[in-house]
């Protein structure tokens, strides 16, 4: 957006990056005040538009203190802040996540309930009823995003589901919910497109927009790891089987539970993903009517995921270990030995068997998940 607009941005570190980045805290009245009276200081009072992007996320399914005070407390504040501002837009990224799945064959729109599964989307949705709440006289504009990706990261379930199938973990072959299930994806370009769009549109849109981005269909289950095993593996069938539910939680409470007492020569240190919550949602579906997205900013997805795999793939076999450590998930011991061969060498092939088909049934009922949720 450089190019249209003058850049300042806001983050707990105030380090300049291209542009000049102020140092906030979301959690703190006095910080939030302190760093906006800095601003119309240096630039004035008048924006073009505030793209609120800071907000916490994990991935344990339970509730954190952080969700409160950033991404709910810490959006009340800005926005109280901002009143005083000759703000033309305020501009949310949410997730899709908010609304209540669909079924396979169908397409979710904005008039989807709100029902967030699990704790992060259920902040994100309690954020939204705070900026239709506390906007005031500011027009503002809620983007729903889909899980995005690019070609060297992506959302953790996509990249579980990847590091799963290249290392043949038994976990990919299992799952506990309909294979035709999938979640549209949304490429970081696209993401970046919608943004400057819904920015550059803000004198024309609704004053309390909200519009779901994202590609329109979503890649099934089974799709995708047939299309997985296929690029890394030379597969054409990657053998999926169900497993029920309540044997999938059961699972993957019980691995929970054990991993601090799993010796890390066994597990590699590795702390379990899939937790029982997740088991819930495995047949949750996201497919996005994006209707109001074509109308509203003339948007729609360039990207298809399931044409972009290829690279996705490459980029994860040209440098497996920068890949793992990019997409935050744990490498096995052969890939972070690959840079150390002597370190490889020194283990016993006996002992490496012995620990591989240890740590394989330790894993047996840990149960995949749709990417996305």
């Amino acid at each position: 957006m450089a190019a249209r607009y003058r850049i300042v941005g806001f983050d707990r570190e105030g380090q300049d990056i291209g542009f000049p980045v102020h140092p906030i805290d979301f959690i703190a009245d006095a910080s939030v005040a302190l760093a906006l009276r800095t601003f119309r200081d240096a630039y004035g009072s008048r924006i073009a538009s505030v793209v609120h992007l800071a907000a916490y996320f994990d991935f344990t399914g339970e509730d954190n203190p952080l969700y409160q005070s950033v991404n709910i407390e810490g959006t009340r504040r800005l926005l109280r802040a901002l009143q005083d501002f000759d703000l033309e837009q305020f501009l949310y990224p949410s997730t899709m996540l908010v609304h209540a799945p669909c079924r396979p064959g169908e397409h979710i729109d904005e008039e989807q309930a709100i029902d967030p599964a699990w704790a992060y989307p259920q902040s994100k949705a309690a954020a939204e009823a705070v900026v239709r709440g506390e906007r005031q006289r500011i027009p503002s504009v809620i983007l729903r995003l889909a899980g995005v990706y690019d070609e060297h990261s992506m959302v953790p379930t996509m990249a579980q589901q990847m590091a799963r199938v290249y290392e043949h973990d038994l976990q990919s072959h299992l799952y506990s919910g309909n294979t035709l299930v999938g979640q549209s994806a949304l490429h970081r370009d696209d993401m970046l497109d919608a943004l400057r769009r819904t920015v550059d549109r803000r004198a024309v849109l609704p004053h309390d927009a909200e519009i779901l981005i994202g590609e329109a269909d979503a890649v099934g289950y089974d799709v995708l790891q047939d299309s997985l095993g296929r690029l890394m593996h030379g597969s054409e069938h990657w053998l999926t089987l169900q497993v029920p539910k309540p044997l999938a939680a059961a699972g993957s409470w019980l691995q929970g539970k054990l991993e601090p007492v799993v010796p890390d020569a066994i597990d590699g240190g590795k702390v379990p993903f899939i937790r029982p919550f997740m088991v819930v949602m495995a047949d949750h579906h996201y497919a996005l009517d994006i209707r109001r997205a074509r109308r509203l900013l003339d948007w729609e997805a360039r990207h298809r995921l399931a044409d972009d795999l290829p690279q996705l793939v490459a980029a994860l076999k040209a440098d497996p270990a920068a890949w793992y450590a990019a997409n935050g998930v744990t490498a096995p011991d052969w890939i972070t030995a690959a840079d150390n061969p002597d370190r490889l060498r020194t283990r016993h092939d006996g002992q490496r068997k012995a620990e591989h088909a240890a740590w394989r049934w330790a894993h047996f009922l840990n149960i995949g998940l749709a990417p996305g949720c």
